[in-house]
């Protein structure tokens, strides 16, 4: 059970940092993280410790150009992340192990995108402020004219954000969110849990609110977390995450 960070290369020669523990478990969470975050917040290590505890399967990792896998973030997209996020389950994790997929922010909106391809192993979805097609529902629709202009002029924008620095929003990402639309194009059956904090600056509760009517299955809740920010990251809150996070586990173990 020690603790393993590795890298893995990609059918595209990205080298993806990850670790995986208990993987010989039956059951397997797999955490995706958000924009420009990686997988030793928080959050991640928050699960690695509830998945030691219940002595289940635990997978973290980076997207290519985020944390320290390779490339550049300004040349990473929603569909080359996604691509990452499969490349690697799908050899990392047996077929015969059943998953349940956490995704946090943007990295929602990943999971949902291959939902449907390991959807024999799956069996839950947990969402944190979900974030699926922010790129245009919330980049590109407030964005300024002059602001649009820029991007399609130079290909990339500077952003600032509330802490006084900026980081790179580019054309390819914003066009590249388009062809990954997941609020008309999907059903799913599985249970799901969708946590959104009142107090987030970053994504409109909206958004979870959406990504629940994805889910038919009638095991589905959302929590509205009083006084929550987009993170989510503090203890109280990841109490009530995996306080629900254990009762969605102990339906099928």
């Amino acid at each position: 059970m020690k603790k393993k960070i590795k890298f893995y290369i990609t059918s595209q020669n990205r080298r993806i940092r990850y670790s995986l523990i208990n993987q010989e478990k039956g059951l397997v969470l797999i955490f995706f993280h958000g924009f420009m975050s990686d997988m030793v917040g928080e959050k991640p290590l928050n699960f690695e410790y509830f998945a030691k505890k219940l002595k289940i399967g635990f997978l973290r990792f980076e997207y290519s150009g985020h944390g320290k896998s390779s490339g550049k973030f300004t040349n990473g997209s929603i569909s080359k992340w996604t691509s990452d996020a499969k490349d690697l389950i799908k050899n990392k994790v047996s077929k015969n192990k059943k998953i349940i997929l956490i995704g946090s922010s943007m990295g929602s909106w990943i999971a949902l995108n291959l939902a449907k391809y390991f959807k024999k192993q799956l069996i839950g979805f947990v969402g944190i402020a979900s974030a699926p097609e922010f790129t245009e529902r919330i980049m590109w629709k407030n964005f300024t004219k002059k602001m649009k202009s820029q991007i399609l002029k130079n290909n990339v924008l500077e952003l600032k954000n509330d802490y006084g620095s900026s980081y790179p929003i580019t054309k390819k990402l914003i066009f590249d969110g388009r062809k990954n639309k997941v609020f008309s194009k999907m059903k799913l059956k599985i249970p799901a849990l969708l946590f959104h904090g009142t107090n987030d600056k970053t994504v409109p509760i909206i958004f979870s609110k959406k990504t629940l009517k994805l889910f038919t299955n009638k095991k589905k809740k959302m929590f509205i977390i009083k006084n929550g920010d987009h993170s989510l990251s503090k203890k109280i809150n990841l109490k009530k995450i995996n306080k629900e996070l254990k009762k969605l586990i102990k339906q099928f173990f």
